[in-house]
């Protein structure tokens, strides 16, 4: 039997399996408080992580770690939620406590190989794993194996720079497609800090007819405040409580600005699953995360469309871009496909 460990910014964690399928024979979940940094989470792994070892004849340890870590040595580079975990030696903290040989990959490389062994990927030679919710993150796994364990990062595909003008490290394709990135576009279309489309504005009026395209304008005009209102409405008329999920919902019940907002975020992060399969040439696509439960019509098939627009075109339809399977435990099943393969 195995353990593995989830160690996110808002959850933590602990699952018990033979690392066989996705049957879990324990799982353990505590929230995080931010609060207490690291040293909380790692209090909640030793009291949690010794009760599990109590009931069941444990091997070996996986961990799935939210944030950049070495495999290889075994250290947490650092976190991007919680403070406390730069540098720390996890995987040797981790057999001092539970006196256990134990692994660790970050939670995206994790989940892939998940994804890959359990999941939407399973049978297929190569994956990549992108999942898009707080932030977006990557995974690559080939031939069976997470590719650039041993590497300080890789698949980070959230950390593009969707432009040559992008060159600060906060200009990401995270900052266009996570949940918070697509919360920040509503706000500034609501604020009216993006200007409308102009093919909305022009569409369907010619040049000659300068009255008509000011009255289309108006028009326009007319229509945003109703849409305007009605995210405000649905977030309380308070827009810092705007997020992706209200903006999906609304979307998928007719809301321009909202579908405005998703088809950005799908258009950025079709232009960056695109650039990973024209280097790697994966077999699936897998995507999960919060962001993409937003449904069809509103995600998936957007971006598919722009992922066949930027290709290399002697890919195109060599893949398959398809939704994440495991839900919200797949980290903890990749941690145990890890220890297991270990």
């Amino acid at each position: 039997m195995f353990l593995g460990i989830e160690i996110g910014g808002t959850k933590l964690q602990l699952g018990v399996s033979d690392g066989k399928n996705t049957h879990l024979t324990a799982i353990e979940r505590r929230d995080i408080d931010a609060r207490r940094g690291a040293a909380g989470i790692l209090d909640s792994i030793e009291s949690v992580g010794s009760a599990l070892l109590q009931r069941h004849k444990i091997q070996r340890i996986g961990i799935g770690f939210g944030g950049p870590c070495n495999a290889a040595t075994g250290v947490v580079t650092k976190s991007h939620q919680i403070d406390g975990w730069e540098d720390f030696p996890l995987v040797r903290w981790c057999q001092e406590i539970f006196q256990l040989p134990a692994v660790i990959g970050n939670d995206c490389d994790v989940a892939a190989l998940a994804e890959w062994k359990f999941g939407a990927g399973r049978g297929s030679q190569s994956l990549l794993y992108v999942t898009v919710g707080t932030g977006v993150g990557g995974g690559l796994v080939l031939g069976g194996k997470v590719h650039g364990s041993g590497r300080p990062a890789v698949a980070e595909i959230g950390h593009l720079r969707p432009g040559l003008h992008d060159d600060r490290p906060e200009m990401t394709v995270e900052s266009h497609c996570s949940g918070w990135g697509i919360a920040a576009t509503a706000l500034a279309r609501i604020s009216g800090e993006v200007s409308r489309r102009l093919e909305v504005l022009s569409g369907g009026v010619t040049a000659d007819h300068r009255q008509q395209i000011l009255q289309r304008m108006t028009l326009v005009a007319e229509t945003e405040r109703e849409y305007i209102a009605d995210l405000l409405q649905r977030c309380q008329q308070d827009p810092e409580k705007l997020t992706a999920k209200i903006i999906a919902q609304a979307a998928n019940e007719g809301n321009d600005i909202a579908r405005d907002v998703y088809d950005h975020a799908c258009q950025v992060l079709g232009w960056a699953i695109a650039q990973t399969i024209t280097l790697v040439a994966p077999e699936v696509v897998v995507v999960g995360g919060g962001v993409s439960l937003a449904g069809e019509q509103t995600f998936f098939e957007p971006l598919g469309q722009q992922i066949e627009r930027y290709v290399f075109p002697a890919l195109r339809g060599s893949y398959r871009l398809v939704p994440a399977e495991l839900g919200e435990l797949t980290v903890v099943h990749g941690a145990l496909a890890l220890a297991a393969t270990a």
